[in-house]
């Protein structure tokens, strides 16, 4: 049994999409400002904690619902999209009018006033997923919009891929925790 809840060192650990869109109702409804800001931009466009930890507020200042945002990825070094859909612009406005930030400020600081690690995101949804069963962490957003995209959105396994940088599908379907039994049921789906 690992000591302290942890993990072995050097074991591969996975986290969960949340699987629930009334749990991610919730959970938006719980959060405010930069907390919200964070959930709703992470399940909104499937990017990577640290990526977005990296934005400042003028990368995203000035740009409207559905405008494209250039940014570099830091885990591949390609350029990825960032949009603001509706809900994204919507809260994201609202926290820049009520927080006093200047635009080379991160868009996510700490309560010490520097950027927030991707390991005190990892505890923020593990905090804001307590209850659910599961294991949840920093990369839970990024899959969670996934999950949604496919399950609510029906968007196909090719564009998931496309979108999250991988290079097969295959890939995508095992990232996003679709299992051989979640597969099979289809098998009953009567023609």
């Amino acid at each position: 049994m690992p000591k302290d809840n942890h993990p072995e060192k050097g074991s591969i650990i996975t986290v969960d999409p949340i699987r629930n869109v009334e749990a991610i109702k919730r959970i938006k409804s719980s959060l405010h400002g930069r907390n919200l800001v964070l959930f709703t931009l992470g399940i909104n466009n499937g990017l990577r904690a640290g990526d977005l930890l990296r934005l400042r507020v003028k990368d995203v200042s000035g740009y409207g619902i559905g405008e494209k945002i250039r940014i570099r990825e830091e885990k591949t070094g390609k350029v990825n999209i960032l949009m603001l859909n509706s809900e994204v612009y919507s809260v994201l406005s609202k926290y820049l009018k009520e927080e006093k930030l200047n635009s080379n400020d991160y868009l996510f600081k700490s309560r010490k006033g520097d950027v927030l690690t991707v390991a005190a995101v990892n505890h923020l949804v593990k905090k804001w997923c307590s209850g659910l069963v599961g294991n949840y962490g920093s990369h839970s957003l990024r899959k969670t919009f996934g999950w949604v995209q496919r399950v609510v959105h029906g968007v196909s396994w090719e564009i998931l891929c496309k979108r999250f940088n991988h290079s097969h599908p295959g890939i995508t379907m095992r990232y996003l925790g679709f299992t051989d039994d979640e597969v099979c049921s289809i098998l009953m789906n009567a023609v």
